[in-house]
């Protein structure tokens, strides 16, 4: 299997690859028109990146079947077009957690004690304890949590072992969930802006998150409380978030902006890092030792599992729900040919097959096939089925349209 690398990666991650007999293409800072190119000249079968854009024109620069982004968010890979394509697109969730939650901590007390104002001054050969004496500190604050996955879910410890009691929202959230997690739970991100002295953002970039947080959220907020994000820039109003640091005095601390330079270095001069209670860093959430490694890990096991199964974990673009309305149960002996001939029955009345599985019972002797239709068949093809010798039983169930 050819893998090309397009993105930094691990060292770890490329030798365990090569060493499971894969051949590796190590290419990072390919882009666009050139990376597309590097897809068909090497003939790559999965494609893997970290913060690299995949557009339609690079999935179909060559035969890739598999691409995995060495992270959890995928944004930046056109998943429809992939999916239109017939390539899987797998993710890394979960693996960096703690090492976002540890930055989105760090963000939270270097706002509070304002310790890169602290540094500057110092290094600048100034002496101003009577300025920075001033803190409001973070025991008994309440922490808000826009979003309680994976990343979230770590805040909730590091709160609790500052003292800080947590509420949160998510879609996701019940009042079990979070009686579980020893969080309250709110109904809206507006009553988390509302109840918190410091909220943090731990959202998914999709199309329901895209500009969640605008003027209404940053309106609920109190004065003088603190943003942090962490996730991505864009499920923030910037323009909003902008104007609430200057009439209400929010502090921000952000690791991620809209928009940010696509390459590692470049000009940026967004007015919103030019206010004085802004506090950021360069979209490095991820960006430890111990988070690389477990990404690096992680997509050796999906490339490693996809070559050696054809499953994909962590596959994001696999329909959760298809056309089918019906199922065709069809429990047959384990013999050559008895499958093709169902099929060929099923294709003949111009039914379309929507998903299918068979599963073998112990001892190879039988096997049921369950196999989704778009289109309840006719009778007659029903019992053409049934009227082979290796048939044992066939059954069709009408499948829910939830």
């Amino acid at each position: 299997m050819r893998v090309l690398i397009a993105d930094k990666f691990e060292e770890s991650g490329r030798q365990a690859l090569a060493a499971a007999g894969c051949e590796v293409v190590y290419s990072p800072g390919l882009k666009d028109d050139a990376l597309a190119a590097e897809v068909g000249r090497s003939t790559a079968d999965v494609l893997v990146v970290r913060s690299t854009k995949v557009s339609d024109a690079i999935l179909g620069g060559g035969p890739l079947k598999l691409v995995v982004r060495a992270g959890a968010g995928y944004n930046t890979i056109d998943v429809a077009a992939a999916s239109r394509r017939g390539i899987y697109v797998s993710n890394c969730p979960g693996k960096n957690s703690v090492a976002v939650a540890e930055l989105a901590f760090g963000l939270i007390l270097a706002l509070d004690r304002r310790i890169a104002d602290n540094v500057a001054q110092l290094r600048a050969g100034q002496w101003n304890k009577a300025e920075f004496s001033k803190a409001n500190g973070v025991f008994g604050r309440t922490l808000g949590l826009i979003g309680v996955g994976q990343i979230g879910g770590e805040m909730i410890p590091r709160a609790r072992g500052f003292g800080m009691p947590v509420v949160a929202w998510s879609r996701r959230l019940n009042d079990d969930k979070a009686q579980k997690l020893g969080v309250e739970r709110k109904k809206t991100p507006n009553d988390v802006a509302a109840a918190a002295d410091i909220v943090s953002v731990h959202l998914a970039l999709n199309n329901e998150t895209r500009g969640l947080l605008g003027e209404s959220f940053f309106a609920a907020m109190k004065p003088g409380a603190m943003l942090i994000n962490t996730s991505r820039g864009e499920v923030i109003d910037q323009a909003a978030l902008l104007r609430a640091m200057k009439e209400k005095e929010i502090r921000a601390g952000l690791d991620v902006f809209a928009p940010e330079p696509a390459g590692g270095t470049g000009e940026f001069t967004d007015e919103i890092a030019m206010q004085p209670g802004l506090y950021g860093t360069y979209h490095i959430g991820a960006s430890t030792n111990q988070a690389q490694e477990a990404i690096a890990a992680e997509t050796v096991r999906v490339i490693l599992t996809f070559r050696d199964t054809g499953k994909v974990p962590n596959v994001v673009n696999i329909a959760k729900t298809t056309a089918a309305t019906c199922a065709l149960v069809v429990r047959h002996l384990d013999r050559p040919g008895v499958l093709a001939s169902a099929l060929d029955a099923i294709s003949g009345a111009r039914i379309n097959v929507q998903e299918m599985e068979n599963v073998v019972f112990e001892g190879a002797e039988a096997a049921v096939a369950r196999i989704h239709l778009e289109t309840e068949p006719p009778a007659n093809v029903v019992e053409r089925i049934r009227a082979s010798a290796n048939i044992l039983e066939v059954s069709l169930i009408q499948l829910s349209k939830s």
